[in-house]
């Protein structure tokens, strides 16, 4: 299989799972505003409507700042998805496809909800972490990778140092 091809199918699976939770939370759990569904000590689910982006920034913008973030979000898309075409290692293109297809489950649901479906809720005791979805768990996750990845690399040219 091809480097490329792996990068898009990730992002297509991630974009699958990240779409199918969202319709199993609001249509089979039936899971609503507030409810909390405790599913072990540490995670909940619970329904969150994300008018903004990241952490509910920009949520005052109305249906114009909407449509502004889902254009922005499918222009970075779209410079992802030639990042992924253009670059040669395997880890990187996988990253790429991950962070792709979070984005676009995201785009999706602002199109079709005008809001992005959030219900992971992780925590430990009081102590609780935003609540996220699948997409915004591969869009971490592909950052995490690039970043270590970034950091990890070797320089062109081994360990051999300037003369």
């Amino acid at each position: 299989m091809s480097r490329r091809l792996a990068g898009v199918l990730l992002a297509l699976v991630v974009l699958a799972a990240d779409q199918g939770s969202k319709y199993w939370v609001l249509h089979g759990a039936q899971l609503t505003d507030g409810h909390v569904l405790t599913l072990l000590p540490v995670l909940n689910f619970v329904l969150v409507w994300n008018h903004g982006i990241t952490f509910g920034m920009f949520m005052s913008h109305g249906n114009a700042g909407r449509l502004v973030l889902a254009g922005v979000a499918l222009c970075v898309v779209a410079a992802l998805l030639t990042w992924l075409w253009r670059v040669e290692r395997w880890l990187t293109t996988l990253a790429i496809g991950a962070i792709a297809g979070g984005a676009v489950g995201n785009v999706a649901d602002r199109l079709q909800y005008g809001a992005v479906v959030d219900f992971i809720q992780a925590h430990i005791g009081p102590y609780s972490w935003y609540v996220f979805n699948v997409g915004d768990s591969a869009i971490v996750c592909g950052v995490a990778v690039l970043m270590l990845e970034s950091l990890l690399r070797q320089p062109a040219g081994g360990d051999r140092k300037a003369a």
